[in-house]
């Protein structure tokens, strides 16, 4: 794609169309090979009457060459282009028919890791969101729905697709699903592999044979994600009534993948990152992951599978709703309030960034060019988000009556966030129209709050406005609902009014309260005259409670107060988000006016380091100093521009004043929480890893490493290896221990991947691009492999001083790669020019460097439609 050439035509919401034909049927055989495997293909077609009259019948096809296709035996005359093939109307009967049609593919030669691929000697499929127009012509949409069955022929021991095992002999394999799923749902996996197998018996009796299949060699590292799907499957079963449909399920490993995993029905594909783990290998992070994502995949099978989205368009509504339960689950399992801390802090790290910048778009977005290129952070998280303030609005009564009518209601239908939001105005009799504004408005909305208290009459009023800034397309917006879960609090640290879940509606808004002999109530804003027996105190409000709706709150708060609310504040979120702004305000100050952290910071930071009543996850947690790229969101909200140098000096600088005033506690903290007996991944001894490393961390500070190092050659498992590693180069040691990291897990390319990062990561600002060259030309390193790129140059950007680094070195090197990247695996090539997209909030030198780099990309002949996508909207083209 060139500056002159034309850009691609959008795909746009409103020109939606039903399909001209339906599927009653599919059968699909495939003869491996890989560089020309056949595929031959039966699909029983009948006109859509929802479309009258004679339509020609358009099938989607790329890299596909056809050797024969018939309708009803009848030969096509037709002939392919480069997007697929069309049949005219006249060649078609006007009721049901059948067409055929074998096709030759090359597999081996398909490095985008779409359609039919290999990796490693073993076939496997990645479909969404259309990559099955590489496997065969077909109308790849997802409102086109079928069952599928699936023939596979090949020397390979292991032949598997969806839905249930038909039959198999030598040289063959068959399986029915007799579920209607739509093309981005099929899956297909051959390969010489090994199970790791458990059996699962469902709520109502059935048996299901449950199988995740591996690599020799990795069996043995399957156990923990069993564990995760046996328990996702019976919280589906208790928490909405879900149970499993068919007769078995299989996970299978892969270790070329460009996304996390990929529900397929009853097949689902992983990552081998989000499978494999043992305490030797894998870290508490990479635990909570797998437990997550294997739970975020199951849950799919309803919401997501059983139910699809009628277009692409409506992707949130499997992603968003299975991020939500996902989330849910993991706070079942773990700690509702440490997972709600970190869900939070994901989404301002990501999606109040894309908010924030040139690629902010809607929940639902109304067009796009390549749909590769809407798997965002605004869609998932955002969209979990969405989700949970329903639920709040609601209820939770509601919330699991709504649940029920949309699982009945759309149960094999390929829905609309329309028919989502009518289950709820159907079972609560709510209007939704306004809330609707979540879905198809993009931004995050800034929540402004002052106070009034009237002493003589104990009133006490918050009043609220809302701003929802413009964004690319949608300079003006309306007035969003915002429930606003609040609480208030005495002088003396006591809660006078449990949580109350207001609604905000208009664009300023106030919520009076007063006190009376029963506690504090929610009042009319004139309030009465003061209630005999009422206290006279002024209340201390805590204001969106578990961060009750994805906005930026901007409250007018006094450092002593915010300290108060970590002291007292009974909801776990606030009380972190109190520890969290005044951290923020400190490093701010330390920044832009070059002052020190205080005493009173300092001090409260201590108490909660030593309270040994808190949850050790969420003292970790709050020991947390606020990372490099939030600060500069947060200053250039602030109307600052951040200098990623200055940030970063400050930040060493903070983490220096909170480690020495923490020295006196810290060797007996580390000590403490060491955990007796073998290694176990549940939530508790996580937490207390979690704290300890964190404890590590400033220790080393203050001790040169000498802790760190001993804990590096005495750990047993990985979380402390990699813990301790990262704590010696933080502050500069540590090329010691790299090295013999490195001579230990050389042959294991999970953990390999965590080496490549550690060093981007700590890597000192000046040398972070003589890092990336010299680790791309290490003989481990992979561009073909995502999980290896990722590391890599996927981890340039979490270097943020290194990555904005004055000198642009690191600007132009992501350019490099990414141009060398997007030939083979374009969609990855896509997600990780991201990096790029806060651009405009850096000083004007460093605003041209990463213009000409992106302008550098666009001018490349040949661009995929991914990339060239991602960088004209950066540019605001």
């Amino acid at each position: 794609m060139t500056p002159d050439s034309p850009q691609p035509s959008p795909i746009r919401l409103n020109d939606y169309q039903p399909p001209t034909h339906l599927i009653d049927q599919v059968a699909l055989t495939f003869r491996l090979d890989p560089q020309a495997t056949r595929v031959l293909s039966e699909i029983r077609f009948r006109p859509n009457s929802a479309r009258p009259g004679r339509h020609d019948l358009r099938l989607d096809g790329e890299n596909l060459t056809l050797i024969v296709a018939a309708v009803d035996g009848h030969p096509v005359t037709a002939t392919p282009d480069a997007t697929g093939l069309t049949l005219p109307a006249a060649m078609l009967p006007d009721g049901p028919f059948t067409f055929t049609a074998e096709v030759e593919i090359a597999p081996a030669a398909n490095t985008a890791l779409e359609g039919l691929y290999m990796s490693n000697g073993m076939y496997c499929t990645q479909c969404e969101a259309e990559g099955f127009r590489k496997i065969t012509f077909y109308p790849d949409r997802p409102d086109v729905m079928a069952p599928f069955r699936v023939r596979i022929e090949s020397d390979l021991p292991v032949l598997l697709s969806n839905g249930n095992p038909l039959g198999q002999g030598e040289g063959w394999a068959e399986w029915h699903d007799p579920w209607p799923k739509p093309a981005y749902l099929f899956a297909l996996v051959a390969g010489d592999l090994l199970a790791h197998s458990a059996a699962f018996t469902t709520a109502s009796g059935r048996a299901v044979a449950l199988n995740i299949w591996v690599r020799h060699g990795d069996e043995g590292r399957c156990a923990y994600a069993m564990d995760s799907l046996i328990r996702s499957m019976r919280w589906d079963e208790t928490a909405y009534g879900r149970e499993y449909d068919l007769d078995v399920f299989n996970i299978v490993a892969v270790d070329d993948f460009n996304m996390g995993a990929m529900e397929n029905k009853g097949l689902n594909i992983f990552n081998s990152k989000y499978v494999l783990a043992l305490p030797e290998t894998a870290t508490d992070d990479d635990f909570g992951r797998i437990e997550a994502i294997i739970a975020h995949e199951y849950f799919h099978n309803w919401t997501g599978n059983r139910i699809t989205c009628r277009d692409w368009f409506q992707l949130c509504l499997k992603e968003g709703l299975t991020v939500f339960r996902d989330q849910q689950f993991t706070g079942d399992m773990r700690s509702h309030a440490v997972k709600r801390i970190e869900d939070v802090l994901t989404l301002r790290a990501r999606q109040f960034r894309e908010d924030g910048g040139p690629l902010a778009h809607p929940v639902r977005p109304d067009r796009y060019v390549e749909i590769n290129n809407f798997y965002t952070a605004t869609v998932y998280e955002k969209g979990a988000e969405v989700i949970g303030m329903l639920k709040r609005l609601v209820g939770d009564a509601d919330y699991a009556r709504a649940l029920d009518l949309y699982f009945t209601r759309h149960d094999g239908e390929a829905a609309t966030i329309e028919d989502w939001l009518a289950v709820f105005q159907d079972t609560t009799g709510r209007d939704l129209s306004q809330f609707k504004r979540w879905y198809t408005e993009a931004g995050t909305p800034r929540l402004t709050v002052t106070e009034d208290w009237q002493a003589d009459t104990g009133l006490f009023t918050l009043t609220f406005a809302q701003h929802n800034p413009p964004t690319p397309g949608q300079p003006e917006k309306g007035a969003k609902v915002i429930p606003i879960a609040l609480g208030l609090l005495n002088p003396n640290g006591d809660e006078v009014m449990p949580t109350t879940m207001l609604a905000m509606t208009a664009m300023t808004q106030s919520f009076a309260f007063q006190s009376t002999a029963d506690g504090w109530q929610q009042v009319v804003a004139e309030g009465p005259d003061r209630v005999p027996g009422a206290v006279s105190t002024r209340p201390i409000a805590s204001i969106l409670r578990g961060f009750s709706a994805p906005v930026l709150l901007e409250r007018d708060t006094s450092p002593e107060e915010r300290a108060f609310l970590l002291a007292h504040d009974t909801d776990p979120f606030n009380k972190w988000e109190a520890g969290r702004a005044l951290a923020k305000d400190v490093l701010a100050r330390m920044i832009t006016a070059g002052a020190t952290p205080g005493p009173d910071w300092l001090d409260a930071l201590a108490r909660v380091a030593v309270d040994d009543s808190l949850d050790p996850a969420f003292r970790a947690l709050a020991l947390r100093l606020p990372g490099e790229d939030d600060m500069a969101q947060t200053l250039h909200a602030a109307g600052h521009v951040p200098d990623p140098a200055r940030i970063h000096a400050a930040r060493r600088a903070m983490g220096d004043a909170v480690a020495r005033r923490l020295a006196p506690h810290l060797p007996g903290l580390f000590d403490a929480l060491a955990e007796p007996g073998p290694f176990t991944p549940e939530a508790r001894a996580a937490g207390r890893r979690a704290l300890r490393l964190a404890a590590l961390g400033y220790l080393s500070r203050v001790d040169g490493g000498a802790r760190a190092e001993a804990a590096f050659r005495q750990a047993d498992n990985m979380t402390e290896e990699v813990g301790a590693l990262a704590c010696l180069l933080d502050i500069g040691r540590g090329q010691a221990e790299l090295a013999a990291f490195e001579s230990r897990w050389g042959a294991d390319r999970l953990v390999m991947d965590k080496w490549f990062t550690l060093q981007l990561l700590h890597a000192a600002p000046e040398a972070t691009a003589q890092a990336v060259e010299r680790l791309t030309a290490h003989p481990a390193f992979d561009m073909k492999n995502p999980n290896r790129f990722r590391a890599v140059i996927g981890a340039l950007p979490g270097n943020h001083a290194g990555f904005h680094h004055a000198s642009g070195d690191c600007y132009r090197l992501l350019a490099d790669w990414l141009l060398k990247l997007d030939p083979l695996n374009p969609q990855t090539a896509a997600r990780m020019s991201t990096a790029f997209d806060s651009w405009s909030r850096y000083d004007a030198d460093r605003q041209g460097m990463i213009r000409d780099q992106l302008r550098r990309i666009l001018a490349v002949p040949g661009l995929s439609r991914d990339l060239g996508e991602m960088a004209g909207r950066m540019l605001g083209d």
